[in-house]
């Protein structure tokens, strides 16, 4: 389904549409996962720059090698030309799937660099890690990147009319939208055409994955302990043929590159200290969380143990997904048996976020303490007798730093 980026996603057309529009500068750079509309807002940028271009894809089951980019550029190239004065565009949709894409893209940039061609660049890729690391290999110094999140419950509310409920409990995937009203088709979308194939395209088919099956465990146990802390020697409890630490670190760094869950580490003040902490699993969608569960909306919402756990997940994931600068950085802390569920620190400002759902906590709230360790900015409470779900849910990060 498409839809109209100039009234839903505003923000991020009119920053790819500004930087398009400029002389030829750096190659931009759209990462984030799957289904959250890349190819939606670049064509639709596309329309609006009036520029000469060309758009193709690497994701298709296609063998694509380094000579099928020079071929895409050689194309690009004669648009540009024909462009004169104001030159051309190339869009590149996962690129990152060619084995050593950043090395020709530097090659071929540089080469039109030297030779005073004006033609645009623009990369798309549903592996943000996979991306990176080409970019910081290299092609540093010539990109800039710009964050592609899942859909926040305002860009829902605005495209599809989605109360709050509904997207605590179906997340923000807009291509699933059409599918809420039937359960078991809206459940096997989710985890056949979204799960299923970021995990084996986006993470399997592109990084060294001794492990699949445990890979996959993982995963699930990231949507069923979602906004639960557990340390790995537990996750190893949970797992069958779990290898190591070492090795769950890397795989649930894969699934978070991949935009599926994360483990947010603890505060501590300390860089080093935080790397060593126990994770708490958060998934970066809670849809992944609702097609595990095994109840309908209506039925979860009226579990209050786990509406709960879907309403700290959702809050937890809106404060990871709409952190737009790199410097943004979302923790947890806990000490003592007191628990603060969320630390958001940019620079040198700190807030600490309660959740409160109506559901009893299992864990103290830790405000007072964490005031008192670490004198932050400010302390909120979201939610029951704080600030309403739906206001914060509605506000970017930023908002509350």
């Amino acid at each position: 389904m498409d839809v109209v980026f100039p009234e839903f996603r505003r923000p991020l057309f009119d920053l790819l549409l500004e930087r398009v529009r400029q002389p030829r500068v750096f190659i931009q750079v759209l990462a984030g996962p799957r289904q959250v509309g890349k190819t939606t807002l670049v064509r639709q940028a596309l329309a609006a720059t009036n520029l000469p271009s060309h758009y193709a894809s690497a994701d298709d089951p296609t063998l694509r090698d380094r000579a099928w980019i020079e071929t895409q550029w050689a194309r690009a190239r004669l648009r540009a030309r024909d462009g004169g004065s104001q030159g051309g565009l190339l869009v590149l949709d996962e690129a990152q799937k060619i084995t050593s894409w950043s090395e020709v893209v530097k090659r071929l940039w540089d080469e039109d660099t030297a030779a005073g061609l004006a033609l645009r660049v623009v990369l798309l890729g549903s592996a943000p890690l996979l991306v990176q690391r080409g970019l910081t290999e290299s092609l540093a110094g010539r990109f800039e990147l710009i964050r592609v999140p899942h859909w926040s419950f305002a860009e829902m509310r605005a495209a599809f009319g989605w109360d709050l409920d509904r997207y605590i409990y179906h997340g923000g995937y807009p291509g699933a939208a059409a599918l809420v009203s039937d359960h078991e088709r809206w459940v096997n979308y989710i985890l056949d055409s979204l799960v299923e194939t970021t995990i084996s395209r986006d993470v399997l088919l592109l990084s060294r994955v001794d492990k699949p099956a445990l890979l996959r465990q993982l995963f699930r146990l990231g949507c069923d302990y979602s906004g639960q802390i557990l340390s790995y020697q537990k996750m190893l409890g949970e797992l069958q043929d779990a290898g190591n630490t070492v090795t769950l670190a890397h795989y649930l760094e894969l699934l978070a590159s991949a935009g599926l869950i994360t483990g947010l580490q603890k505060f501590a003040g300390a860089r080093i200290r935080q790397r060593g902490s126990s994770p708490k699993l958060l998934v970066r969608n809670t849809a992944l969380m609702s097609a595990f569960l095994g109840l309908s909306q209506p039925d979860a919402r009226g579990t209050p143990e786990i509406w709960g756990r879907l309403v700290e997940s959702a809050v937890g994931a809106h404060l990871c997904n709409s952190a737009t600068s790199a410097a943004t950085e979302v923790f947890y802390w806990r000490d003592r048996g007191k628990e603060v569920d969320y630390v958001i620190r940019s620079g040198r400002s700190v807030v600490a976020l309660e959740v409160k759902s109506g559901a009893q906590r299992a864990t103290p709230s830790g405000l007072a303490e964490f005031a008192k360790a670490f004198h932050p900015d400010r302390t909120l409470l979201v939610g029951t007798d704080g600030i309403p779900l739906a206001n914060f849910l509605s506000e970017p990060v930023e908002s509350w730093l």
